[in-house]
């Protein structure tokens, strides 16, 4: 039986680093599921790819000892269970906003009688085992993004639906929902109430005992929202990396040349 390894690293205390794909193919969630993170998430809502290209990058992800997760489009039955049946052991669903969503979302991650999840496991049987079906309710992470106003003014409703197994805090969106065009779009909040609100999400959610998620920018939030008490941070993307990897090789060998670097800044806020 395949068990979560974010559920065994939780268990015992310790947090979970994710890693996160925006492009579709398989080739760059394999060399990324392969980097050392706890978890990889294929993004379908923001991300450059649909079902098509999903279900190769999770085939790909399996070699390596990761969870793989996929945050889908949008709260819709249909894509969450076919994510699920792809062989996902981990779905993050955006704008969450209320408690009847949370329900409705927690429904369609738990096979009847704890909800309405279709039985039809097609890959996730071969990903994790014929006894899949026994034990993915009990394995399989149900994570609700808070990221607007709304959704904040009903946390504690949201926090508290039964079945949910974490919030995940989108920064960008959530700034956007709070503050409007106050604060420039983007990951690692410095702004007071942006942090108050963030710790704010994380304090409830503990208080309901339930995790919290946090997507982060650079290495040092994550290690500090860590500090903070969040129980999985998340990297950067695969777009980042490439584009600022890429720009740095290219703009450290036109210095080296006494070239002029020239062409635009590597992205900091894309696709998440």
């Amino acid at each position: 039986m395949t068990r979560n390894p974010i559920r065994r690293l939780w268990a015992e205390g310790k947090p979970a680093v994710n890693g996160w794909l925006s492009i579709g193919n398989a080739f760059t969630a394999e060399i990324m599921a392969q980097q050392g993170y706890d978890a990889v998430t294929i993004d379908q809502q923001h991300g450059f790819l649909g079902y098509e290209a999903l279900a190769p990058m999770l085939q790909a992800i399996r070699a390596s000892p990761v969870t793989p997760m996929v945050r889908v489009p949008w709260l819709a039955a249909g894509d969450i269970m076919k994510a699920l049946d792809a062989g996902a052991m981990g779905i993050i669903c955006p704008m969450i906003n209320n408690r009847a969503e949370a329900e409705r979302f927690v429904s369609y991650m738990r096979y009847p009688p704890n909800g309405q999840r279709s039985m039809g496991p097609t890959r996730a049987v071969f990903a994790h085992g014929s006894e899949y079906s026994a034990w993915a309710d009990s394995e399989v992470l149900c994570l609700a993004m808070i990221e607007t106003a709304d959704g904040m003014k009903n946390l504690d409703e949201i926090v508290s639906t039964p079945g949910l197994d974490g919030v995940y805090i989108g920064p960008a969106d959530l700034t956007l929902g709070l503050t409007g065009r106050k604060h420039p779009v983007g990951f690692d909040r410095e702004e007071p109430e942006m942090v108050q609100a963030i710790r704010t999400i994380l304090d409830k959610s503990h208080a309901a005992g339930i995790r919290a998620c946090l997507h982060c920018g650079t290495p040092a939030y994550a290690a500090k929202a860590v500090g903070w008490g969040f129980d999985l941070v998340t990297l950067s993307n695969d777009v980042r990396l490439l584009a600022g990897a890429a720009k740095a090789s290219v703009d450290g060998v036109r210095k080296m040349l006494g070239e002029q670097v020239a062409g635009a800044p590597a992205p900091t806020n894309s696709g998440y």
